[in-house]
């Protein structure tokens, strides 16, 4: 039977509903936990699924990329090479390797894998010995050209996901089984507040819940209780600056690369998607035609990045730096429906897309193309009356208010339903998507 701290790990990397990991969290610490304490988890574990007895309409889980064991069964029968199917479906490397050990049987290569100039002739295949037909040969050819192209487009999928997770919940999802069994108590923060960081977006005007709860507080004082909590586990997914003042200079250097590291590849992602399909900056809009769902996964992911990278340089007592480069926010794409409705209650255009739209590119102010200084953020955060420290332009946020926990609602394409099992047949039936059976990616 899989332990409570085995399965509350498990949970790092998806997406648990806060109570079903309070209900863990419960298990964790039972012998240790104060009936105060008891009390105050409790709130969200009688709503789990356990204790209900019936389980929520939404997936516990972020969609996971199809693996090539299609593409490796189809290259196994097409060269007869049963090993071939064998191969880690999952493994982008190892998709490749199988198409490079098959291409060195027809002279296929990953730069020489043009259909129409890279093919061998008749002459060529019987120099090379290959007694084969043409169209076997061709089916081959093809074949290895798709096994490569899933190669590629599995790896590419998967970084997306990764970049999907830090973007929700931090670091949370890279935490080894090893170090989270060695400090329960801060495990059990750093799955709750996950949890709470990965809950679904309610569409309505108003901004994110805060995740940090009284049951989040609860835990977070039970790790300030102990001598030897792990805060460098804990600040991989509540990186403020109080947390992070508690870990040492190279931890704190460690950190401030990772987050650096993110901010870039999450530049260069953007960069691409913007050169691609550029986007009405001044309103960010979706338009037909418009990648949202990736351009507002990217772009959370960056901006994660960067509220983590200033809280580093805070603790650091760095914040001059941001005299000679101060990277923006990037907006995330908005939906026309959800525009309008700003607009049609009597809202305007977010203040802070006007100072995304009156500052350089993050991602040419990252690779040195562009110049943009704390200076240049200030001017535009008062050009667009916005506090610069408090709207997160130019620091990262000191404080914040603990909200009180709420049940998670029942959700459909953002649209909350009061009963999980008609819920369950509205998102079969695709109600409030758009298209038959559709979904949204990011909801």
């Amino acid at each position: 039977m899989t332990s409570p701290l085995v399965e509350l790990h498990s949970t790092l990397d998806r997406r648990y509903r806060p109570e079903d990991v309070a209900e863990l969290v419960l298990r964790v610490l039972d012998p240790s936990l104060e009936p105060r304490e008891r009390a105050v988890i409790e709130r969200a574990a009688r709503h789990s699924h356990g204790r209900r007895g019936y389980a929520s309409s939404m997936g516990d889980d972020f969609a996971r990329p199809v693996g090539g064991s299609r593409q490796l069964a189809a290259t196994a029968r097409l060269f007869e090479e049963p090993s071939f199917a064998a191969a880690a479906a999952d493994s982008p490397s190892a998709l490749a390797a199988v198409a490079s050990a098959a291409g060195e049987r027809i002279g296929w290569a990953h730069d020489r894998h043009d259909f129409k100039a890279d093919r061998l002739s008749r002459a060529e295949r019987a120099a090379a010995g290959m007694d084969v037909s043409k169209r076997q040969y061709n089916r081959r050819f093809r074949a290895l050209g798709r096994l490569a192209a899933k190669a590629d487009k599995l790896a590419d999928e998967q970084d997306l996901r990764r970049l999907l997770l830090i973007g929700r919940s931090g670091f949370a999802s890279t935490i080894t089984l090893e170090r989270f069994r060695a400090d329960p108590a801060a495990a059990c923060f750093v799955a709750y507040f996950a949890a709470r960081r990965n809950l679904r977006r309610e569409f309505s005007l108003d901004g994110r819940d805060n995740p940090f709860d009284e049951i989040a507080q609860l835990l977070l004082a039970r790790c300030e209780a102990n001598q030897g909590t792990d805060w460098p586990m804990v600040a991989s997914v509540y990186g403020r600056p109080s947390i992070l003042a508690r870990l040492t200079d190279a931890q704190r250097g460690e950190m401030l690369g990772q987050w650096t590291s993110v901010m870039h590849e999450c530049g260069q992602r953007l960069e691409r998607i913007w050169t691609s399909t550029p986007f009405d900056r001044k309103s960010m809009i979706v338009k037909r035609g418009d990648d949202s769902s990736t351009w507002n996964t990217v772009a959370q992911a960056y901006n994660g990045a960067r509220a983590g990278w200033l809280a580093c340089l805070t603790s650091m007592g760095a914040l001059d730096l941001l005299d000679a480069a101060c990277p923006g926010k990037v907006m995330r794409l908005m939906a026309a429906d959800l525009a309008w409705w700003h607009q049609a209650s009597g809202g305007g255009l977010d203040p802070n897309t006007r100072v995304w739209a009156s500052l350089p590119s993050p991602w040419d102010v990252l690779t040195g193309r562009a110049v943009s200084t704390r200076a240049d953020v200030e001017q535009a955060c008062a050009a667009a009356n916005l506090n610069p420290h408090e709207s997160g332009w130019t620091a990262a946020p000191a404080t914040h208010q603990v909200a009180t926990f709420e049940p998670t609602p029942e959700l459909v394409h953002g649209v909350t339903v009061a009963d999980p099992v008609w819920a369950s047949l509205l998102r079969r039936a695709g109600v409030f998507s758009g298209r038959a059976g559709g979904a949204r990616r990011g909801e």
